[in-house]
This record gives structure tokens, C-alpha cells and sequence, in this order.
């Protein structure tokens, strides 16, 4: 599968378990590498034909900085499925950080992969 990789989105939102932490929005970096086949796009040179990366940065920016989640797992869980929402994405990586969350730490983070309900193709043999 082709991809493409949106970088490095920081955005704030309320997140953690702590009674301070939930006091006011802190700081979240997020990437995400769309999968898919890209094909078509490659071919026709046609923005109808790709994943409109736009949109989806805008779906994500609305969705966490309206949030208030407990864990960055639930984050990073909302944010695979609004992305899996989108035309062309058959999978999706998502890496929510949370910069600051440990005194020794720059940063500390949680990767999932989420999958679209596309079934398979099967070869033909």
C-alpha cells in the first residue's frame, strides 16, 4: 500500500487521569501515515483520485482540541477512526505524544495501526 504521512500536528486538549492535568488543555503532537492505494492518483495526476490530507488534518484538529480524554490510547483511538473515515484509507498508524508527561522524558507516546472494514482480496490461484 501507498502512503502518506501528515507530521507533527500539535495541538492542546484536555488529557490525562490527574485532577491538575484536567484543569486546563495541555500539549499533544500526533502523526499519522494514511495507507491505501494511490494508484489511480499517480496515474491521472487528479486530486479526485487521492486522499484529501487536508480534510483529514482538519477533522483531526476539530476532534482533539473538543476532546477530553483520560489516555492518549483513547485518543490516538479516535483520531484511527475519523481517519478511517476518509476515501482511499484502508489503514491507518497513529502516534499521539504527550511532551512533558515525565520528568526525565522529552516526550511520551502511544502508536496504534487501525485497519478499515475492507475485506481482503483474495489471489486467485
Amino acid at each position: 500500500m501507498d502512503k502518506i504521512h501528515v507530521r507533527d500536528i500539535g495541538l492542546s486538549c484536555i488529557i490525562g487521569v490527574n485532577e491538575e492535568e484536567r484543569s486546563e488543555k495541555q500539549d499533544v503532537v500526533i502523526n499519522v501515515t494514511l495507507h491505501g492505494d494511490l494508484g489511480a492518483a499517480c496515474k491521472s495526476d487528479d486530486f479526485a483520485d487521492t486522499v484529501d490530507y487536508k480534510a483529514v488534518e482538519q477533522s483531526i484538529v476539530a476532534l482533539v482540541e473538543d476532546s477530553e480524554f483520560y489516555l492518549i490510547e483513547a485518543l490516538a483511538e479516535a483520531i484511527a477512526q475519523a481517519c478511517l473515515g476518509f476515501d482511499r484509507v484502508e489503514q491507518v498508524d497513529v502516534l499521539v505524544e504527550k511532551p512533558g508527561a515525565l520528568r526525565f522524558a522529552r516526550t511520551v507516546g502511544v502508536e496504534i495501526t487501525r485497519f478499515g472494514n475492507k475485506i481482503p482480496e483474495t489471489p486467485v490461484v
